[in-house]
C-alpha cells in the first residue's frame, strides 16, 4: 500500500521519517519552521510511505498573492528529497514524485521548487519524470578524512600565502564565543550592503539567536580577530557529521586576509571534532563564477547542483506564467514571482 501526507513541524511521522533516512539539518522541523518565518510561509513536509519504505521532502507553502493558491519552495540551504531507498531503484522514487504532485495539486499549490542536496544521493533522472531538474553547475567541498598536510596540499598557494600572513598579521580566530555575535552581525551587514543585497537578508541578531535555539548545538559561529576587533566571521553547521558554511562575512575596509583563515580554521575544527566533509557550497546559482573560484581553491571536492521544478497544477500555472516550455521550465522558478 502506498501513501502520501503533508506533514507540520509537530508531526511524530516527520520526526519518525528522518529516523530511517540519512538526511542533513536542512530537514529537521525546526530548522524549516524558522525559514518559513522569515518569508512569512507554512512549514511543511511531504512525505511518501510504500511497502515499509519512506521518502522526505521539505517545503514553505508561501501565498501566490491575488489568487487563492500556494506554491512550495525548499527552505534556504540544500533540503531535497531524501528516502531510504537507494536512487537505483528509480520506480520508487518517480512514485513518489507523482505522489507529491498529486496530493499538493489538490491542497491547492500550483508549483514546486526544490534544491537537491549536493552530498545525498538522489536520481535528478527520475525526478525529472515529474517536472525538471536543471543542472546549475558544481559546489566544493573539503574531505575532512585527509591528513592536515593532504589539505594544506589540496590548497591553492595563493590561499596558503594569504593565510600565512593572517597569521603574521596576528589575527586569530574563536570559535562558539557567542558574545561575539553581535559584532559579527555588524559585519555580515557590511557584506550584505556590498554586493547589493536586498532588505531581506539583513538578518538581525535575534535571527541568529533564533537559529542556534533551534538546531540545538549543531551551529557554530567562528570569528576573526585582530587586537580585540572583529575583522569577520563564518557561520557554519555541523550534523551528522556534515558541515556547511551557512553565511561568511568581513567587515568594510582592512581585514588582514581574515577571510582566507576562517575557512581554514574552519575545516581544521571541522576535522578535530569527527567530522567527515565540509561543504562551501558555489557561486551564484551555482555557477562558476569568481565566488566559485574562491571557494575551489579551498579543496579539490566537487559535486554537481541540480534543482528539481514540479508544475503540480498546469491549468493554474498557465494562467500565472504562460505555457511551461522548456525554456521557461529552466529559467527562473517559478516565472510569476
Amino acid at each position: 500500500m502506498a501513501e502520501g501526507a503533508l506533514l507540520r513541524p509537530g508531526d511524530a511521522a516527520w520526526t519518525d521519517a528522518l529516523r530511517r533516512v540519512h538526511h542533513d539539518v536542512y530537514h529537521l522541523p525546526a530548522y524549516v519552521t524558522l525559514d518559513a518565518r522569515l518569508s512569512g510561509g507554512t512549514p511543511i513536509a511531504f512525505r511518501y510511505d510504500e511497502m515499509g519504505q519512506v521518502f522526505l521532502l521539505p517545503l514553505v507553502l508561501r501565498d501566490v498573492p491575488g489568487t487563492g493558491l500556494r506554491d512550495a519552495v525548499s527552505p534556504y540551504g540544500y533540503p531535497g528529497p531524501v528516502s531510504d531507498v537507494p536512487p537505483s531503484d528509480t520506480g520508487f522514487w518517480e512514485r513518489a514524485a507523482q505522489a507529491m504532485a498529486g496530493l499538493l495539486r489538490t491542497n491547492d499549490v500550483v508549483s514546486v521548487f526544490a534544491r537537491l542536496h549536493p552530498l545525498l544521493p538522489s536520481p535528478a533522472a527520475a525526478l525529472a519524470g515529474t517536472g525538471t531538474v536543471v543542472h546549475h553547475g558544481e559546489t566544493v567541498s573539503v574531505d575532512l578524512a585527509l591528513s592536515p598536510e593532504r589539505l594544506w596540499q589540496e590548497t591553492h598557494r595563493t590561499h596558503r600565502n594569504q593565510i600565512n600572513k593572517a597569521r603574521r598579521a596576528g589575527v586569530e580566530v574563536a570559535v562558539d564565543d557567542w558574545g561575539l555575535l553581535d559584532a559579527w552581525v555588524e559585519t555580515y551587514h557590511a557584506t550584505m550592503r556590498r554586493v547589493g543585497a536586498t532588505a531581506f537578508y539583513f538578518f538581525g541578531a535575534d535571527h541568529f539567536h533564533r537559529l542556534r535555539e533551534a538546531l540545538d548545538g549543531h551551529i557554530h559561529l567562528a570569528v576573526a580577530l585582530r587586537d580585540g576587533e572583529v575583522l569577520g566571521g563564518n557561520l557554519f553547521f555541523a550534523y551528522r557529521r556534515i558541515m556547511h558554511t551557512h553565511l561568511q562575512s568581513t567587515r568594510d575596509g582592512q581585514i588582514w586576509w581574515a577571510d582566507k583563515l576562517l575557512y581554514h580554521e574552519v575545516r581544521r575544527w571541522g576535522r578535530e571534532h569527527g567530522n567527515l566533509v565540509h561543504h562551501l557550497g558555489g557561486g551564484v546559482g551555482g555557477s562558476d563564477d569568481s565566488l566559485f573560484r574562491y571557494k575551489a581553491a579551498f579543496a579539490a571536492g566537487r559535486q554537481d547542483f541540480f534543482t528539481w521544478r514540479v508544475v503540480t497544477d498546469p491549468i493554474a500555472f498557465e494562467k500565472l506564467a504562460g505555457t511551461p516550455t522548456p525554456e521557461l521550465m529552466a529559467g527562473r522558478f517559478p516565472p510569476y514571482r
